[in-house]
């Protein structure tokens, strides 16, 4: 199985491009949902963010307040590295079980791996193929103000925490595909 890392910043597309392959047949991971469902309520991992981060993250129903969280490892670097470090085996670790599933059925197929910190932990390592979506710095900033509900002090502070902006496409599908991708 062809195993392939889709990564770029945070709201340059990547959902677009990963629906884009999934509807080419490849089989697709999305790192963000599988972050939730590692937090669950009585999961290791939400146990491990409420030691690391206070009982306050963690509403009356047991399920992670990611808003707060959020607003939390956005103001800190080093609380946002104890977070993914936190994370990351485990959203790892899910993604390998998925992934050696998937190459046992189909063998011959591509598994896609959307996520967006995969440069900025060496994730990216694990695949065979890296395709970095981009877009302009100010369609980032729109999308993910819109999408989040955020300020634009809060999105900026957002695309700060990751790698920075890169002027141009570091990776390009090649094809047929690429007009649908600089859509994006």
């Amino acid at each position: 199985m062809l195993r392939v890392g889709l990564t770029g910043s945070i709201g340059v597309g990547k959902s677009f491009v990963a629906g884009v392959l999934a509807e080419l047949g490849c089989h697709v991971i999305d790192a963000d949902q599988m972050a939730r469902e590692v937090v669950e309520p009585g999961s290791p991992a939400l146990l491990a963010v409420a030691e690391n981060f206070g009982a306050d993250v963690i509403r009356a129903d047991g399920t992670l307040d990611r808003e707060r969280l959020g607003s939390l490892v956005f103001a800190d670097e080093e609380k946002r590295r104890m977070l993914n470090s936190i994370l990351h085996p485990y959203i790892i670790a899910r993604q390998d079980e998925l992934l050696r599933e998937w190459e046992t059925k189909d063998p011959n197929g591509i598994a896609v791996v959307d996520a967006a910190l995969m440069i900025e932990s060496g994730g990216y390592k694990r695949f065979d193929k890296l395709i970095v979506v981009h877009c302009t710095s100010a369609e980032q900033l729109k999308r993910i103000m819109v999408r989040n509900n955020l300020s634009r002090a809060e999105a900026e502070k957002r695309i700060r925490a990751q790698l920075p902006h890169l002027p141009r496409p570091a990776a390009r599908i090649r094809g047929a595909l690429l007009p649908l991708i600089s859509r994006a």
